[in-house]
């Protein structure tokens, strides 16, 4: 062990966890990673993601450390904070997706509920100096205003996943409250590029259009979405790294906003403020693919919302980020990777 100075990711054989793994080692940062490589989808992508990390770490100076551990295994958790007392730790492990909430919801409540509270509670008992967690636009629901503000309400969850990602919103709050724990929550708004999730659209289109498969499109592809690429999710993570929450001391007891508080707790979106149809991302992949997709038009899924958009200011007026990568630029990014990953 070279020294204390860990900072450690969960889930970082994910798609952000990895990314944000390399980003910090290529930044001299000593990491710990953990994920418990769940067969949620494939295990190739998860297994290559972690090979490439390894081989970055013996090129530079950061040291990378993996341990395959599952966050509801409390004592193995608890036994790892202790032996490297991690200075900052950014919680990204989470049974992701809204429609598999549908079929299989006890998932969501062991790793999205019980592994957070094993996380956060690790956190607080060794004092952690920044505690910087995954939350998601999906705590939105079917909220009408547009772009979405961090202290609209977001008491109506039209998912389990939704509701998972606000209840780690709440227990971070509490947390931050009573041991003094700077918990900064990040609501993602769609992220996607290179080494994406296989169960996210842009993957599942992108598959399909090669493949001369049909694409299923929910509303009709009357839906908008606010795709945020990965290299914009991960800098704006790195930047908050250095930012730990801290309290708002102009806080309005009488009129409360979820963005900040009384405790060391805040909450930003991270999306790219300028959210496409549904039907436009289609197209801009089929013009960088070069084929026509077989659309089958659907109604609404249930657990989807129609719209998604970030409203940006926040984050920029904390840490100075603006997302610098268009959907265009990030279509032609990800489909490069995907030829060259898959064929």
């Amino acid at each position: 062990m070279k020294n204390n100075n860990y900072i450690l990711v969960t889930g970082a054989a994910g798609f952000i966890g990895a990314a944000l793994s390399k980003k910090l080692l290529e930044n001299g940062n000593n990491v710990i990673g953990i994920d418990n490589l769940n067969k949620y989808y494939d295990l190739k992508l998860k297994k290559d993601r972690l090979r490439d990390l390894k081989l970055l770490s013996n090129k530079i100076k950061g040291e990378w450390i993996f341990k395959k551990i599952d966050l509801v295994d409390r004592k193995r958790i608890f036994r790892l904070f202790k032996k490297y007392q991690p200075k900052i730790v950014i919680n990204l492990a989470a049974q992701a997706g809204v429609r598999y909430s549908l079929i299989n919801p006890n998932s969501y409540i062991q790793s999205n509920i019980l592994g957070f509270s094993n996380v956060i509670e690790a956190s607080a008992e060794i004092k952690v100096e920044n505690f910087i967690y995954a939350s998601s636009s999906s705590v939105y629901g079917l909220n009408q205003k547009i772009p979405f503000d961090e202290d609209h309400k977001v008491d109506h969850p039209v998912s389990l996943y939704a509701a998972t990602k606000r209840s780690n919103e709440l227990i971070a709050h509490s947390f931050s409250n009573i041991y003094a724990l700077p918990a900064t929550g990040l609501r993602f708004f769609t992220v996607y590029g290179p080494w994406g999730r296989p169960d996210m659209a842009p993957m599942i289109f992108t598959k399909a259009i090669m493949e001369g498969q049909s694409i299923n499109v929910f509303n009709y592809g009357e839906m908008l979405r606010d795709f945020t690429y990965i290299d914009d999710v991960v800098n704006c993570i790195y930047l908050c790294c250095d930012k730990p929450a801290t309290k708002n001391n102009d806080f309005d007891l009488l009129n409360p906003k979820s963005s900040s508080s009384f405790a060391p707790h805040r909450i930003f979106n991270i999306g790219n403020s300028n959210p496409i149809e549904l039907k436009r991302f289609i197209q801009l992949l089929e013009d960088e693919i070069g084929k026509k997709a077989l659309k089958k038009y659907l109604p609404m899924q249930k657990g989807d919302v129609i719209s998604t958009s970030a409203y940006m200011e926040n984050i920029k007026d904390w840490v100075g980020f603006e997302p610098k990568i268009n959907i265009k630029k990030g279509i032609e990014n990800f489909v490069a990777w995907y030829k060259k990953y898959y064929y």
